[in-house]
């Protein structure tokens, strides 16, 4: 996947005339990186620029061509994150494109009832993965139901085929917590989603494992995800405050 260079401050791009926010944010792209594909542009909360997603990465660029900008924008007045709210706009949507049948999906069980669900970007050999599923019980007790979707990481050699083998047991569940314990899953083939399922997480700028994302798409710290009761507490707190709007 081609990424865009990280870009300090303006970058000058040279006036653009086009008829149409993507070749004004094509053309303004092309004297940087002419082979970058360009996943989405859509109009900024910042005035005067369009909001575009590259290679993963959000980039504003000028509505004129002339400027660009990489990195996230904040609106200081309201201190929000500008660029981490319409990342998760674009997680949620992509996330809801994905079926049960390409999940693995631990909830509670009764008498406990589903409050909140979470998804979690996981790979078999990431120790941090590791770590959150052995609390799996905890956070199922709470209400949290997990959907698991596969990323296999590069840095991992042989987490692909680890998790297509737990895909293709008989009781995924089962080989799922087996293999996060540290048991060799098998090199059991079938189709399985793991290839598409690792794509989308590097298409929505997902880099490391476990990425845990809330009902809302958007990412949830590690220090608050790899605890329980702060996952609950949150979860509920960002329910609040949806109700509220």
């Amino acid at each position: 996947m081609h990424r865009l260079p990280v870009l300090i401050g303006v970058l000058f791009a040279g006036s653009v005339v086009a008829a149409t926010p993507e070749e004004v944010v094509r053309q303004a792209l092309g004297p940087v990186a002419p082979q970058v594909k360009i996943d989405a542009v859509q109009e900024s909360p910042v005035p005067g620029f369009y909001e575009a997603i590259v290679g993963g990465e959000f980039v504003y660029v000028s509505k004129d061509g002339r400027y660009m900008l990489s990195g996230s924008a904040f609106d200081v007045a309201n201190k929000r994150d500008l660029t981490q709210q319409s990342r998760a706009k674009v997680r949620k949507a992509a996330l809801a494109k994905v079926g049960p049948d390409k999940r693995i999906v631990f909830a509670p069980k009764a008498p406990a009832k589903t409050l909140h669900t979470v998804t979690v970007f996981t790979d078999i050999d990431c120790p941090f993965c590791r770590r959150f599923h052995q609390q799996i019980a905890q956070y199922n007790a709470k209400g949290i139901a997990v959907d698991y979707l596969f990323y296999p990481l590069s840095i991992h050699p042989g987490a692909d085929k680890k998790a297509a083998a737990v895909w293709c047991a008989k009781d995924r569940v089962a080989a799922f917590t087996e293999a996060m314990a540290g048991k060799d899953p098998g090199t059991a083939t079938c189709a399985n989603p793991v290839a598409e399922t690792a794509m989308l997480a590097q298409t929505l700028g997902i880099a490391a494992t476990p990425t845990i994302l809330g009902p809302d798409g958007a990412q949830i710290p590690g220090q608050i995800a790899m605890s329980p009761d702060m996952l609950a507490a949150e979860l509920d707190r960002q329910a609040g405050t949806a109700a509220a709007k």
